[in-house]
């Protein structure tokens, strides 16, 4: 009888924190102001119930965040990162990248407001991972510069894809004219020394 409680209560507790990360998800998307009272009543959820599963805004949205990457992950591999040409992975990848960025852009707009760099580092880890490979093979191929150390490479990409973001949004720019830029850009940083 026991374990019927424990599974009811940990599948309720379960829904709470997917139903308070959703409803931080449509207040970032409204561009609503977010704080606690907001995201508990967006959840439909007592406050107590939401400090129990975060403490504070910047733990919300990191969790939201959290989730934005897992699905940009689940992209990324679809990509294929490992197959073929370092340089053509890489495009892939980018572009797989892009698409995930402009389904969260208002997601990415309310992390930077409430999720401090490290916890930025932290939640972008996987994604990171996989382009730190990509960079890995690319530069072992000689597809990809060595004069620069890898970790670099991937803290810029990371840079210049979420900058272009910025600038086709601020400056009305097309997402896909937005993106050959983008392209362009990445790839001189790339292999700008390679050869």
């Amino acid at each position: 009888m026991s374990e019927v409680v424990v599974d009811h209560r940990q599948a309720t507790a379960q829904r709470n924190a997917a139903a308070i990360l959703d409803a931080a998800t449509r207040l970032l998307e409204r561009g609503a102001a977010l704080n606690m009272r907001a995201i508990a009543a967006e959840a439909g959820v007592s406050r107590p119930t939401l400090y129990a599963h975060y403490g504070t805004i910047g733990q919300v949205v990191e969790g939201v965040v959290a989730r934005a990457v897992s699905a940009s992950v689940a992209a990324i591999e679809a990509a294929e990162p490992a197959v073929g040409p370092a340089d053509e992975a890489l495009e892939r990848v980018v572009a797989a990248s892009w698409a995930q960025i402009a389904h969260f852009d208002a997601i990415a707009q309310g992390a930077t407001e409430h999720v401090s760099t490290v916890a930025m580092h932290r939640t972008h880890a996987p994604i990171r991972a996989h382009v730190a490979e990509l960079v890995a093979r690319g530069q072992a191929s000689g597809a990809f510069r060595s004069d620069l150390p890898a970790d670099w490479l991937v803290t810029m990409s990371f840079a210049l894809i979420h900058a272009a973001a910025d600038h086709a949004r601020a400056r009305r720019v097309k997402r896909d004219e937005a993106l050959a830029l983008l392209l362009t850009s990445l790839r001189d940083l790339f292999a700008g020394g390679a050869r």
